[in-house]
């Protein structure tokens, strides 16, 4: 007789952290400091993740912005081996260009450039709607090397 045994895995993240912050300078920045200080406390390399943030709460404050609502910025570790970064803003109908589409702005713009970051840092990155009226951009890294 042939036995076999298996095992669940289980999708649920090893590692999560998820904070509303303010839709201001002083929010992004700290989303920034809050990514370095929590990859770091996990033993996971900070440099990328530190600068899609950086970028996507950024955005948030100045795409996603409404009065009297904060952004939601959450890390996740699945396994890890992948980390997923995500920021919700509860502006759903301003939406970015789609991962892919991101067009260069002129020599001489001064903005414009957040999401080729990401799209140049993150192994994926993309746009989740709803509930309405939210949307989140998310970026994921792999941890493998």
């Amino acid at each position: 007789m042939n036995q076999q045994i298996t095992r669940t895995e289980h999708s649920a993240p090893t590692r999560q952290f998820t904070v509303l912050l303010s839709p201001t300078r002083r929010g992004a920045r700290l989303a920034r400091l809050l990514t370095t200080a929590h990859l770091g406390d996990w033993g996971l390399p900070t440099e990328h993740a530190a600068h899609i943030v950086a970028e996507l709460a950024t955005n948030a404050m100045v795409h996603g912005r409404v009065p009297g609502r904060d952004f939601q910025l959450s890390l996740t570790v699945h396994r890890d081996a992948l980390l997923r970064i995500e920021v919700t803003d509860t502006r759903g109908e301003q939406l970015p260009p789609t991962p892919g589409t991101p067009s260069t702005p002129t020599d001489d713009a001064e903005s414009g450039r957040g999401l080729l970051i990401v799209e140049a840092l993150a192994d994926r990155w993309g746009i989740d709607l709803g509930p309405v009226p939210r949307k989140t951009i998310w970026a994921e890294l792999s941890l493998v090397p």
